[in-house]
């Protein structure tokens, strides 16, 4: 998926006006959020620079005579003997300089977020998408039917999560449509587009299994939340 242009102030209205359309024949409510990243994942930027740092001193310990060789053909220095305090100290130098090397190339966010594993990605994803939802939905309306649909542009991935009731009627395999009509319109550039065909969706949904009855109150913002 390439790069998103970040959306309009009136694709952000249209966005809370299908929420609102969905929202008009169910009794569900429907949560949006969109956020740039689910993590900064500077854990996995320091495992990687010390994987790197014990690699350089996997390797002195393999070869120590070509890395010896080479530092006195850099110092300029005559062949000598190295003493085991020496050796420490060359050890403990080059996996720090490894290590901070590492580390300072992975602050280019790119980079990072290349290297961090997919599953790690799919699990940062949906925590921070769970984590939402309980701040946001999860037991905030009166029959327990607020529903998340969670986009982390990062990560190009998207989560739907549902409270209780709906969860129990619902099987969560149902919501995969409305990613795929999401994914279908992120593909093309239209990230408004792509939250309303979810919107939309998971919106004929829940007018079949919770209708909406005439006293129904709407009890969760409508509008795009952008975190």
């Amino acid at each position: 998926m390439a790069k998103l242009t970040p959306m309009t102030e009136a694709e952000r209205m249209r966005v809370g006006a299908a929420v609102t359309a969905a929202e008009a024949s169910s009794a569900g409510e429907i949560v949006t959020i969109l956020t740039g990243r689910s993590d900064d994942y500077r854990d996995v930027a320091l495992a990687w620079a010390a994987l790197v740092a014990l690699v350089s001193l996997l390797a002195l310990a393999l070869f120590p005579a070509f890395y010896l060789g080479l530092i006195d053909r850099v110092t300029g220095a005559w062949v000598q003997e190295w003493h085991p305090a020496q050796l420490f100290e060359v050890a403990a130098l080059m996996a720090t300089i490894k290590f901070a090397a590492t580390w300072l190339l992975l602050q280019w966010w790119p980079l990072r977020l290349a290297l961090v594993p997919r599953p790690v990605r799919n699990s940062r994803v949906h925590a921070r998408a769970l984590t939402c939802f309980r701040v946001g939905a999860e037991r905030r309306t009166t029959g327990r039917t607020g529903i998340l649909i969670y986009l982390s542009l990062a990560e190009h991935r998207a989560e739907i999560v549902a409270d209780e009731a709906i969860a129990s009627k619902v099987p969560a395999e149902v919501w995969g449509a409305a990613l795929a009509a999401m994914l279908a319109e992120l593909k093309q550039d239209r990230m408004a587009d792509g939250l309303i065909a979810a919107v939309e969706r998971v919106g004929a949904v829940l007018a079949e299994h919770f209708p909406r009855a005439a006293d129904d109150n709407n009890e969760l913002p409508d509008r795009l939340i952008e975190v």
